[in-house]
C-alpha cells in the first residue's frame, strides 16, 4: 500500500463505471481517507464501494453530472461531511453512436457533449464556487486521445474530449492563484461495458492502432493518482497521454 493520498478526501464522478471503480480502488491503495462516489444511480456507486477496504470511509451519491446545481451540492455535501475536498476526478462520460456526421442524430450529439464536456465544466465550476481561495484542490479530468486526433464516425466524442482538454487549460489559468490545480489524463482505448456493442472488427482495428495493444482501466489509474497527489503540485493545465503508443506518428 502506498501513501500518495494519505489522509485526503476525493470525489469521483462516474464511480460506478470500470474506470471510476479502478480509480477508487487505487486511491484506497494509496491510503485515501475518504471517498465520495458519484454516479447516475446510487446502486452503481454502491457496487464500487462494496469492493473497497473497510479502512476507507466512502459515501455514495446519485448525481447527474449534466445538472450543475446538483454537482455543486455534491461538492458542498462532501465538505460538510468530511471537512475537506482535496481531489475531484471528472470520470463520468459516454461514447457517441458510430455514425458519419450527416447520419448523426442531434440528440446524440447533444447528449455526448452534455455529459463529457458540460459535466466536466459543472465539476470545475462547482469546486471553484465552493473552494477557490479556501483550500487547495487537485481536479483531474478524464479526456481522451480522441481529443488530440481525429476519429471518423466519432465526431461528437472527439469534439467533447477536445473541449475537455482546452477547458482544462483555460480553467488552470483562471484558478492557478486561487488554490486549484486542473490537469487531465488522455487515455487510449480500453474496452469496458460501453464498448460492448462495437463490432469485433472495430475492436480489432482499434487494437491494431495501439502498438502496445488495447489497455485496461488499471493502466490509467497511475497517471490519475499522480495528478491527484502532491508529487504533481507544480503542474497545472497539462494532460498526460496514456495510450499504448496510439498517438505516436
Amino acid at each position: 500500500m502506498g501513501e500518495q493520498l494519505e489522509g485526503k478526501t476525493a470525489l469521483i464522478t462516474g464511480a460506478g463505471g470500470a474506470l471510476g471503480a479502478a480509480i477508487a480502488s487505487r486511491f484506497a491503495d494509496e491510503s485515501i481517507a475518504n471517498l465520495v462516489l458519484v454516479d447516475m444511480t446510487r446502486h452503481a456507486a454502491e457496487h464500487t464501494r462494496a469492493a473497497l477496504p473497510s479502512s476507507v470511509k466512502a459515501e455514495c451519491i446519485a448525481v447527474d453530472v449534466t445538472d450543475g446545481p446538483a454537482v455543486e451540492d455534491a461538492v458542498r455535501q462532501t465538505v460538510e461531511t468530511f471537512g475537506a475536498l482535496d481531489v475531484y476526478v471528472n470520470t463520468a462520460g459516454v461514447v457517441s453512436p458510430n455514425a458519419r456526421i450527416h447520419n448523426l442524430e442531434f440528440d446524440d450529439w447533444n447528449r455526448t457533449l452534455a455529459v463529457n464536456l458540460n459535466g466536466t465544466f459543472n465539476g470545475i465550476r462547482g469546486v471553484a464556487r465552493v473552494l477557490r481561495k479556501k483550500a487547495p484542490v487537485s481536479i483531474v479530468n478524464i479526456a481522451s486521445v480522441s481529443g488530440l486526433t481525429a476519429w471518423p464516425y466519432a465526431s461528437a466524442y472527439c469534439v467533447s474530449k477536445a473541449g475537455v482538454l482546452h477547458l482544462t487549460r483555460v480553467a488552470a489559468l483562471e484558478y492557478a492563484k486561487e488554490g486549484l490545480r486542473i490537469n487531465s489524463v488522455s487515455p487510449g482505448t480500453f474496452p469496458t461495458a460501453i464498448h460492448a456493442d462495437l463490432p469485433e472488427q472495430v475492436l480489432a482495428d482499434l487494437d491494431a492502432k495501439h502498438p502496445m495493444g488495447l489497455g485496461t482501466p488499471g493502466d490509467i489509474v497511475g497517471a490519475v493518482t499522480f495528478l491527484a497527489g502532491d508529487d504533481s503540485r507544480w503542474m497545472t493545465g497539462q494532460t498526460i497521454v496514456v495510450d499504448g503508443g496510439y498517438s505516436l506518428p
